[in-house]
């Protein structure tokens, strides 16, 4: 969620700009605080662009930025200048996440600060801009306690809940500045379609991993999918043993796609290029990513987990989404 400071056809064009900006990071599968430090250095050369000499939050805009594992119900998220979110329980409880506030983006040298929590599943986590807290004759406070009261039955639909936060906080003559309210469900996959094994240093394993893979994609019903998921382990298990620290984690998800994972206790992130002709080796990662939808490489407290993510093939069997 994101506001960009001003009105019109420039604030228009960076907002598309940091929007783009924003989906590529993501992709790139980076941690809140430090997308939100690269967005930051955007905002700074999209101001000097505009010929401001130096940027002082006047010139900018403000982001929260959340990323949410439906297998660890782990929610991970930072904010730059962005009010904090309300997470409404099942149970009809509302509190606002204590977010580091951080500073607007724009403002340069200054660090953001990433929080984790767990989300329990069926709760709506509510992101939304300044503009539909901000009332002229209003304090903050009770703007805060009329969201909560409008987000204190949570079982309703998204779209109706969003239409009573509206009615609640807008006032009749409309809003003083652009509002944007996002809700979200959280849904969370249970153990049967996650499958988990530990991989010992040993190459011999390999091929056990694929035998492990396709043992349990045939549960699953996606028996397509196993020509492509048995080189995709193959290649990232054997880069694992020959250049990682364990110890090592492979990790099948089955949700809307179906997402590989290795974990080992390395921080070295993997360099994809291209092998020449007479190179033996090389190759894997340029094999991965021909394979998948989407591939990436994230940090972990312990090391880094390398990932993969195909699209099941039309009429195959897919598992709850990790979000409404």
């Amino acid at each position: 969620m994101g506001d960009v400071v001003g009105h019109g056809i420039q604030a228009s064009a960076t907002m598309g700009r940091l929007r783009t900006a924003v989906r590529t990071l993501a992709d790139v599968d980076l941690p809140p605080d430090e997308l939100l430090t690269h967005l930051d250095d955007l905002v700074i050369h999209l101001a000097a662009e505009t010929g401001a000499e130096e940027s002082t939050g006047d010139v900018g805009a403000t982001c929260l930025y959340a990323v949410y594992d439906p297998v660890s119900h782990r929610c991970s998220l930072a904010a730059a200048g962005h009010p904090p979110p309300a997470l409404a329980r099942p149970d009809g409880t509302v509190e606002f996440l204590p977010v580091p506030a951080g500073p607007p983006l724009g403002v340069g040298g200054l660090p953001f600060e990433s929080m984790e929590t767990e989300l329990p599943e069926n709760a709506v986590l509510a992101l939304y801009t300044n503009g539909l807290m901000a009332v002229w004759n209003r304090e903050i406070d009770e703007s805060r306690l009329l969201l909560t009261n409008a987000l204190a039955h949570p079982g309703g639909s998204l779209d109706g809940t969003c239409d009573a936060v509206l009615r609640t906080l807008l006032p009749d003559g409309g809003a003083l500045d652009d509002v944007a309210l996002l809700l979200a469900r959280t849904r969370s996959l249970d153990a049967a379609h996650v499958a988990t094994w530990d991989v010992p240093a040993d190459p011999a394993w390999v091929a056990r991993s694929r035998r492990d893979v396709t043992e349990r994609l045939t549960e699953w019903g996606l028996d397509e999918a196993v020509f492509t998921t048995e080189l995709v382990v193959s290649e990232l298990v054997t880069n694992a043993i020959r250049h990682a620290v364990p110890p090592i984690r492979l990790r099948l998800i089955h949700d809307h796609s179906l997402i590989c994972e290795v974990t080992d206790s390395s921080s070295t992130a993997p360099h994809m290029r291209r092998a020449r002709t007479f190179d033996e080796g090389g190759r894997g990662l340029l094999l991965v990513a021909r394979l998948s939808q989407r591939w990436g490489s994230r940090q972990t407290t312990e090391g880094k987990t390398i990932w993969s993510e195909q699209t099941l093939p039309v009429g195959l069997p897919t598992g709850l989404p990790g979000l409404d």
